[in-house]
């Protein structure tokens, strides 16, 4: 299985230009908690809500005055989409991330996998091996 299966197609995206108030929307709206930034369709840095919160909560924060560039985090690790779930996590791990954006092989974002959406994925795959298990069992 590769990251083409399991990752969300049509992941937010927005310029470093966009202010915060823009991205808060964008993330309310979609009920998403991350928007990948993008320069000509490949990614430069990532926003999540909790970036958002922390960086216009400052006692020194204009919010008014913000924009992606200013709170993202720069130079996000991605994942190809031909790559698999293991080294997915493996990545997610080292790099202590909850989010990667997905790219195909022009380095355009593509998708992303969330923890969530691997949390998901693992419940669904115990699922169907429960299953197997108590195929086999023999009545107790």
């Amino acid at each position: 299985m590769t990251l083409e299966d399991v990752a969300t197609p049509g992941v937010e995206t927005a310029g470093p230009d966009t202010s915060v108030e823009v991205l808060a929307d964008t993330m309310a709206e979609r009920t998403v908690g991350s928007v990948v930034i993008t320069e000509d369709g490949a990614p430069v840095g990532i926003v999540t809500d909790r970036d958002l919160a922390l960086a216009t909560l400052r006692g020194d924060a204009d919010p008014a005055t913000m924009t992606a560039s200013d709170v993202m985090t720069p130079d996000p690790r991605t994942m190809n989409v031909n790559e698999g779930i293991l080294e997915l996590t493996n990545a997610m791990c080292r790099d202590e991330v909850r989010r990667m954006p997905v790219v195909d092989a022009d380095g355009h974002v593509v998708g992303i996998v969330t923890l969530d959406d691997l949390v998901r994925l693992l419940v669904a795959e115990l699922g169907n091996l429960a299953g197997v298990i108590e195929a086999e069992s023999p009545p107790y």
